[in-house]
């Protein structure tokens, strides 16, 4: 019997619902609450790795991730003008039998972990969000921001790099700058994009692009960061098109399909890790919540779904929800998150330095501890 008899997760973004699903499928009575109106009609694109891909089949949504994406197990390394300078073959960390890597549309992918959460069992609000936590030896007392209330066993942050759990519980952690921000656009697909190169040179730190299905990519442009919401819409494409004027080959069909503004956005690049634990009595934290970096691995949706199998799996296994779990839990993740999150900080200073570090063999060794199941 599972240590939990009834849980509620903040936040249906890929920790969250994935969270949701497993302990719901293991007859855990499941709330799953979500502050914005419709999660899977927010994003652009976003990239999966072969960790990713695993728990993603483990959650049991692979078959319909797999039709809607777009897989590929290889990278490009290319100049400003489109020559390609070097192509080799990504590690399939996940296993022989998955692609090395995915894109997807973000969007997409949320719908279909939301459509499972709800085969699972999983009660969904949107538009709703706790405003308050108070708890005791033997359970959480919630308050709703809509004036309801319930008790649970267990309360599950997975409510984002801005979490409004974490502030709750008092923790004083907040994400810190790390000096770049990035376009992402999303855009049919040229025939010619088959996988995703990078550009290094030219007037921003990166470049690149990744197919998200067989009509569908996201490119993106990385450049210092800055505040860009004053911009219009029409302003920050035609920003977007002048960054990426500099870049050639594909870049140039990708760039002349560019002519959507309301498919544009910014992000500046975050970083932070809370310490252990991750908890604080029966409320913990997992995903953005707890951990974020910028996606200079592409890791940062593969941590968070690895963050909710861990959580789900001990929970699940357990009779109690005690130390013996947590410090099962801290073992398992937190060393793992801050070694990806340590790499994925490292390239980014590389790139801000304009120093050429040895890039190949972070990620070699990145990708061989992710290899290995949470």
């Amino acid at each position: 019997m599972p240590a939990v008899n009834n849980v509620l997760v903040i936040g249906s973004g890929l920790a969250g619902t994935a969270a949701a699903i497993q302990l719901a499928r293991h007859g855990v009575a499941v709330d799953l609450v979500e502050v914005k109106p419709d999660i899977a009609a927010i994003g652009s694109g976003i990239t999966l790795q072969g960790n990713a891909l695993r728990e993603l089949r483990r959650l049991g949504v692979w078959d319909r991730v797999s039709r809607a994406g777009f897989a590929y197990d290889s990278l490009g390394l290319r100049a400003p003008d489109g020559t390609l300078l070097v192509e080799f073959p990504d590690v399939r960390s996940g296993g022989p039998d998955l692609p090395a890597t995915m894109g997807m549309p973000r969007p997409l992918l949320a719908r279909i972990l939301l459509d499972q959460a709800a085969v699972a069992g999983v009660k969904t609000s949107f538009g709703v969000t706790a405003a308050g936590l108070e708890q005791d030896a033997t359970g959480v007392e919630v308050t709703f921001t809509d004036g309801s209330a319930g008790r649970y066993d267990l309360v599950v942050g997975a409510d984002g790099i801005r979490s409004a759990t974490r502030r709750m519980l008092g923790i004083t952690v907040e994400p810190r700058p790390v000096g770049m921000g990035i376009w992402r656009v999303f855009g049919p697909r040229p025939a010619s994009v088959t996988r995703t190169d990078l550009y290094y040179g030219g007037p921003c730190y990166l470049a690149g692009y990744t197919p998200t299905g067989e009509d569908s990519l996201y490119a993106y442009v990385v450049e210092d960061s800055g505040d860009h919401s004053g911009l219009t819409p029409e302003q920050r494409l035609a920003r977007v098109r002048e960054l990426a004027s500099a870049y050639h080959g594909p870049w140039d069909e990708i760039r002349s399909a560019l002519t959507d503004p309301s498919r544009v956005n910014y992000t500046n690049f975050e970083t932070h890790l809370l310490p252990a634990p991750w908890h604080r009595g029966r409320v913990v934290l997992i995903g953005d919540a707890a951990h974020s970096c910028p996606p200079t691995l592409a890791q940062g949706g593969a941590q968070a779904l690895e963050d909710a199998a861990v959580l789900t799996e001990l929970l699940i296994d357990a009779h109690a929800l005690n130390d013996e779990l947590w410090d099962a839990f801290t073992a398992r993740r937190h060393a793992r998150a801050a070694e990806v999150v340590a790499a994925s900080n490292q390239i980014a200073q590389w790139l801000l330095d304009h120093e050429q570090g040895d890039v190949p063999g972070l990620v070699r060794r990145t990708a061989a501890l992710v290899s290995h199941p949470a």
